[in-house]
């Protein structure tokens, strides 16, 4: 035990170790990108509502680890992965909150390997096929609200559609989807891929 704690604190600290959270993995854009996307979703925002959130494509969804575990498969998974490009190919809405109005891109090999890859290191089982994509803004819009806001998206950023981009920076990031407000989402680590 370590000197000036008691017993109860040292439980405490191994629970605190022990305890598990909601990680995601996020492919982080380019600076240059991630300049021109933040500016399309303030102005989605602006009029359409939603939490401020950090440009990304998300690689892996909602897992729940212990930091410890999450660390360690993110040095692994990010040492086994290779730069890699992303393509947009359209602006498109979803059905559920997290994936509102977003930038769809192009399920190229590399970009659904990636997600493989880092899916196969942290165990993670997906519900269905890999959509990648860059979600623009978060929210519960109708139909007709979404469509409004794809059209917003457009005239905002007229050759959006056309973005290509390399991929050589991931994150991990502390993601609770409880918390709509986006507020208690924090990067743990982030590393460049080495090619």
């Amino acid at each position: 035990m370590e000197e000036g704690t008691t017993i109860m604190q040292q439980v405490q600290i191994s629970e605190a170790v022990l305890e598990k959270h909601v990680y995601s993995v996020w492919a982080l854009p380019p600076e240059h990108v991630r300049v021109r996307v933040k500016k399309l979703m303030e102005g989605l925002r602006s009029e359409f509502g939603g939490p401020h959130f950090e440009p990304h494509v998300t690689v892996i969804g909602a897992i729940r680890l212990t930091e410890a575990q999450a660390r360690d498969l993110f040095k692994i998974a990010c040492q086994k992965l290779k730069p890699y490009s992303a393509e947009v190919e359209t602006i498109d809405a979803g059905t559920f909150y997290y994936q509102c109005v977003y930038l769809l891109l192009k399920p190229t090999t590399e970009v659904v390997e990636a997600s493989d890859l880092c899916c196969s290191q942290f165990g993670y089982n997906r519900s269905g096929s890999y959509m990648p994509h860059l979600s623009l803004i978060y929210g519960d819009l109708t139909d007709e609200e979404k469509k409004k806001a794809q059209e917003k998206a457009y005239i905002l950023d007229e050759g959006i559609s056309s973005l290509s981009f390399p991929i050589s920076h991931l994150a991990l990031c502390k993601t609770d989807t409880e918390d709509k407000s986006c507020k208690s989402w924090v990067t743990v680590e982030e590393c460049s891929l080495q090619p």
